[in-house]
Order: C-alpha cells, then structure tokens, then sequence
C-alpha cells in the first residue's frame, strides 16, 4: 500500500451496495436446466460493441425443465443462465417498481417434472452500463488488459466510492470495468429489504453487500 492509498479517506457506507445471488444459499443449488441455452444470446456486457447483444436480441422463448434429481426448486434469484438471472415474478415486481429502466426481462416456459407449468420465471439483465467508479476515492486493484481496457477486481477485498454526476438517479446498474459485478443504490437495498429479500434469516436468493466495504 503506498502512501497515497494510506491517506485516502473511506467512501461513506450505506450508499451503494454490491448485489447478486446468493452463493452461501444452503441445500444442494437448483434443479432448473436451461434446455435451448444455445439459441440464447449472450448478455450486452458479455457481447462485442460491434453486436446487437442480451435479451433485447432473443427471438425465442427461453424454455426452463426442473429436475428434482439435479437440486431442489429455485430460489427467488439464481445466477449462472447463460450469464443472466433467473428471477421469481415476486422479486421481479420488485426490481420493476423501483428501476424499470434498468432491467430487461424474458418470461420463460418453465417446465415440472409432471409436465405442468411452474410458476412464472423470467431470464433477467441488468441493461444500464456505466462508468461509474471513482478512482481517486476508493481502494481497488485496478488490472489492465481487458475487453474495456482494465478491470476493478474486488478479489481480497476493496472500498468503492461511486461517480456521483455518472450514477445520478440510476438505482442499479453495471460498471463497464467491473465485468458481471451489480450494483445497487440504497433506495434499491431498502426495497429489497423491505419485501423480504436479502435478509439475514432468509435472503431467497439475494445477497447484498456494502460497495464502500466489501
């Protein structure tokens, strides 16, 4: 750590948080398989500039089959389909009431093993990309080389402070140097909260951390 980065003050906490699903969750992870994951396009953040990327490109119904012998049912959010969230329509509702404009969303065909249809799901993006970080205010390993130039890697911890101009009245977005990593306002948190998501005694699927001490 050099001097600079000793004498530079903490971002103020409880303004912007880290948020995704839930890796810590207990039980054996979901039992939900993506069966056309090939005719699904990659996320905006995933896609070339020069390509027409994310849901906003899907031209098929994204079709979800449960397997009760791969895990169990859902959590209101999982990660890791095709490098988009599954979300429940009840967190939906949520993330929509507060920042519609920040999200796309597609409704999949859900499939039960007796062949009925479960309840509503829907593949989700985070569309709002910014430029977000300040540099000078926090303490991140910043790594070059990467598709945007460089990367703010959070790997052994780091302390994020947020262009103030850059994020204006977004409530959640992506930061263009921080690869899949979301972030969140705390107007957005306290709706989670609020609804029950993200919590300490039961998250369903939600997990939320402090950007300013992560």
């Amino acid at each position: 750590m050099n001097e600079e980065q000793m004498n530079k003050v903490d971002p103020p906490k409880g303004r912007f948080y880290v948020l995704g699903p839930d890796m810590g969750a207990s039980g054996r992870g979901h039992g939900v398989e993506l069966d056309n994951e090939e005719e699904i396009p990659w996320p905006t953040y995933m896609s070339e500039p020069s390509e027409i990327g994310g849901l906003a490109s899907l031209s098929v119904v994204p079709k979800l089959r449960f397997d009760s012998r791969v895990g169990d049912m859902p959590l209101d959010l999982q990660g890791g389909f095709n490098g988009y969230w599954l979300v429940s329509q009840p967190l939906k509702d949520v993330m929509e009431k507060v920042d519609a404009e920040g999200f796309a969303f597609a409704k999949c065909a859900f499939q039960l093993e007796d062949g009925s249809e479960g309840e509503p799901h829907y593949l989700c993006e985070v569309t709002r990309i910014l430029d977000a970080i300040d540099e000078d205010a926090s303490s991140v390993k910043i790594l070059d080389g990467y598709q945007n130039g460089k990367y703010y890697s959070l790997s052994g911890g780091g302390k994020l402070s947020f262009k103030a101009t850059e994020v204006a009245d977004s409530h959640v977005f992506m930061d263009k140097h921080s690869g899949s990593r979301i972030y969140c306002d705390r107007v957005f948190r306290d709706a989670l909260i609020e609804h029950g998501f993200g919590t300490v005694i039961n998250p369903r699927g939600v997990w939320i951390e402090d950007a300013a001490g992560y």
